[in-house]
């Protein structure tokens, strides 16, 4: 009965990853760089590039290129951090082309919150964190698992 279950939720969240793919396609940037100026905006222009790569998920290496990208078309430029940490801030260029392009999808998902009630909205985020937290839990067993049986690692 639960794969059930999980078979609809993995559905609805790839469903939910192709619109937001299909907004990027049509906005005419990559996933990664939509994923990239979202945390940028989100962060309010300028962002640490370690944070970027904690919120998104996405790999060191493919924000590395991205940003790369963004630099050369002068969408974002870098400033030097404290220590090692790198900030990635948005040129004018960038702050208009993160309105054009990315600001329509936090009206969208500020739309989609203003129609929830607040227990919907507090509901949402607390089961999403619950199951956060129990795949990160049980993905930590199963790569230990793995590790001990002698699986490669690759990327």
């Amino acid at each position: 009965m639960h794969y059930l279950k999980t078979r609809e939720y993995t559905h609805l969240s790839g469903e939910i990853n192709a619109l937001y793919h299909e907004a990027a396609v049509k906005m005419g940037i990559s996933d990664s760089v939509q994923n990239i100026l979202y945390v940028i905006c989100e962060q309010g222009d300028r962002c640490l590039q370690r944070d970027i790569s904690r919120l998104t998920g996405i790999s060191r290496q493919t924000i590395n290129s991205a940003i790369r990208r963004l630099e050369k078309d002068g969408i974002v430029y870098m400033e030097q951090g404290i220590g090692r940490n790198t900030i990635v801030c948005l040129t004018e260029r960038g702050k208009n082309f993160a309105r054009e392009r990315i600001f329509p999808l936090f009206e969208i998902e500020n739309r989609i919150w203003g129609e929830w009630t607040e227990e919907e909205q507090r509901q949402y985020l607390m089961l999403t964190q619950k199951y956060r937290d129990a795949l990160k839990k049980y993905m930590k067993i199963m790569l230990e698992t793995a590790e001990e049986n002698g699986y490669e690692q690759r990327e």
